[in-house]
């Protein structure tokens, strides 16, 4: 494993920490801007930078088609997406992989605060990673409370 990797790895694995404990907290049952509220005090307690709900341009052939807002830019190097639903779809898996390929950004986690575990997956850009060479110290899984 390289150290850019390495690094995000490490990082990855800091937010997920701070996902569960924020989770842990509140528990399940609220809104999601309730959630992205808590994390953001979370990552600033823990010393990590973000960006909340930074809007990016997503273009087509070169031309500006639209933006959408990511609900967390950690470091510079890892979109966060955030879900309060009682139950993650493909379809919430679709839509963090393709905000990556539309913002050229190669690593994600997409995090959902809505069911009775912590639930995470890592989605990667596969323009710019190849998941499969990816060593990841957290596996995606569902983390139970404490």
């Amino acid at each position: 494993m390289n150290q850019i990797e390495e690094n995000i790895n490490e990082l990855t694995h800091k937010i997920i920490g701070c996902a569960m404990q924020v989770h842990r907290t509140l528990g399940n049952g609220f809104q999601e801007v309730i959630y992205q509220r808590a994390l953001a005090i979370e990552f600033a307690f823990q010393n990590i930078e973000y960006v909340r709900e930074q809007e990016m341009e997503i273009f087509y052939r070169e031309q500006p088609i639209g933006t959408r807002r990511v609900d967390f830019f950690v470091e510079g190097k890892v979109m966060v997406e955030i879900k309060a639903v009682t139950k993650l779809e493909d379809v919430h898996k679709a839509q963090a992989i393709n905000y990556l390929e539309a913002y050229g950004i190669a690593h994600g986690l997409l995090i959902n605060f809505g069911e009775t575990s912590l639930i995470f997956k890592r989605v990667y850009n596969k323009n710019l990673v190849n998941p499969e060479n990816q060593k990841n110290p957290v596996q995606d899984n569902n983390t139970k409370r404490q």
